[in-house]
């Protein structure tokens, strides 16, 4: 079932912007992107604030974010050559997990084609256990948060 409210989500509900251009293979038999695309996506848009923000480093950081749970809700099918604005927010914080939103949109439309994110978990690298969000990161997530 389609959630209205996330499918009414606009622009100005996102701090942070990345634009993604959808590739040929993108589209499924179906003539639109597929599905499973959008969690790409999503992984692209917070890994890249992430590392921009340079607290993130997916090879060596002592301290990594672990996906634990993810969603999308699809609005309106996008298909190929499309270019998608995707904006993410931090929707909350809490001692070693974050959860982002990441509303795509269809460039230069004012209403998402989908609405998805997933929570992390900071755990430390070699045991994979969780651990507080170091200060640095959590200072890049609270500059995009819902409740600043």
């Amino acid at each position: 079932m389609v959630d209205r409210q996330k499918c009414a989500a606009t622009r100005d509900l996102y701090g942070y912007w990345q634009q993604i251009t959808a590739r040929w293979r993108d589209n499924d038999i179906y003539g639109h992107i597929n599905n499973t695309v959008y969690y790409s996506y999503i992984d692209s848009i917070i890994n890249g604030y992430m590392i921009e923000r340079n607290v993130l480093n997916p090879s060596q950081g002592q301290v990594i974010g672990l996906v634990v749970e993810s969603h999308c809700q699809f609005c309106t099918p996008l298909s190929y050559p499309a270019l998608v604005d995707g904006g993410l927010r931090v929707e909350g914080i809490g001692t070693s997990s974050v959860g982002y939103e990441v509303g795509m949109f269809p460039k230069e439309e004012d209403y998402p084609a989908a609405v998805g994110g997933y929570t992390h978990v900071f755990v430390d690298r070699s045991t994979k256990r969780p651990v507080p969000i170091p200060k640095n990161v959590r200072a890049a997530l609270e500059e995009l948060s819902i409740s600043s």
